[in-house]
């Protein structure tokens, strides 16, 4: 005490995992990318775009949310569907609290249901974010999904949000602190993801396919980084990699006419490494077919679940 001060005790810290859930397509990634105000997670309007559980970090002054973003929650059929399922119905097991990240515009009765079953089987505190608000019109629509949702389960909260426009997210975020549990930080402050770098650059790549090919191609593709080597003289970081798809078929068309189409996936995927980690990159980029990668447990634990 000075002067008839009394110092008060510092707010107790607060840090907890927190699983981000949801329909394919729903916004998971982009969620985790604008929360963190970084990219850790590849994004494209294709479903099922996120393969296996990532963790991102949010850290501020006295609190922090270890986000993991998930596989959408479907009704897989393929190996490769199926494990990608059961790691983002696990995890919840493991969390502090689940976030369900809903498609307000484009809603899907039986999967919803499916999905919540299994949010009250985890029996965690549940915040629901209904996304995609910017596509809807007139706001006043929402306000029966917001009734619907509070009859059918204690959510600790529901937040009209839309990931894209970063609206209704400071929202969220106050309400995600409200549950975590009080404890000290588990990874530094500075670090948004401890995804590995190899894993970070062939998702980066992947991402470039799904971006730029159609039909059964993105869904047919694994990335495997073989190298990444700093070249002392100049600082160029040198990756090598390798695109895995299914059929030769397959192959001939990633690689394209005249090579076209793999020169424009390295391009992209290059300037934006150069990009997110701030050095000059060369990038060699090989495609090997694999027969039925996604059906062999051997290799989807090689090429999809190694991070785990």
């Amino acid at each position: 005490m000075m002067n008839g001060y009394v110092e008060k005790d510092p707010e107790p810290k607060r840090c907890g995992f927190v699983a981000i859930v949801g329909l394919p397509n729903a916004g998971k990634s982009t969620l985790l990318n604008q929360l963190l105000g970084t990219k850790v997670s590849i994004v494209s309007p294709k479903p099922q775009t996120t393969r296996f559980n990532l963790r991102g970090v949010l850290t501020r002054e006295d609190y922090q949310i270890v986000f993991m973003d998930t596989p959408g929650i479907h009704d897989a059929k393929s190996l490769m569907n199926k494990l990608m399922v059961k790691q983002a119905i696990d995890v919840l097991r493991d969390v502090d609290a689940i976030l369900w990240v809903f498609d307000s515009a484009n809603r899907s009765s039986k999967e919803e249901a499916d999905l919540l079953e299994i949010i009250k089987s985890a029996n965690k505190p549940t915040i629901l974010a209904l996304n995609k608000v910017d596509l809807i019109k007139n706001k006043n629509e929402l306000l029966p999904s917001i009734d619907y949702f509070s009859k059918l389960y204690d959510f600790k909260a529901i937040v009209p949000i839309s990931a894209l426009e970063r609206d209704g997210l400071d929202e969220l975020e106050k309400e995600l602190v409200a549950v975590l549990p009080e404890g000290e930080f588990y990874y530094p402050p500075d670090m948004a993801t401890d995804l590995p770098l190899r894993l970070f650059v062939a998702e980066i790549i992947r991402e470039k396919i799904l971006l730029n090919t159609y039909q059964e191609i993105p869904y047919s593709v694994a990335v495997q980084v073989d190298t990444i080597k700093e070249n002392p003289e100049n600082g160029v970081l040198v990756i090598q990699a390798t695109i895995f798809c299914e059929r030769d078929s397959q192959k001939g068309i990633i690689i394209g006419k005249g090579g076209r189409m793999l020169k424009k996936i390295g391009t992209l995927a290059r300037e934006e490494l150069e990009f997110l980690l701030k050095k000059k990159i060369y990038l060699e980029l090989l495609v090997k077919t694999l027969e039925g990668w996604r059906e062999k447990e051997s290799h989807l634990k090689r090429l999809i679940l190694p991070y785990q």
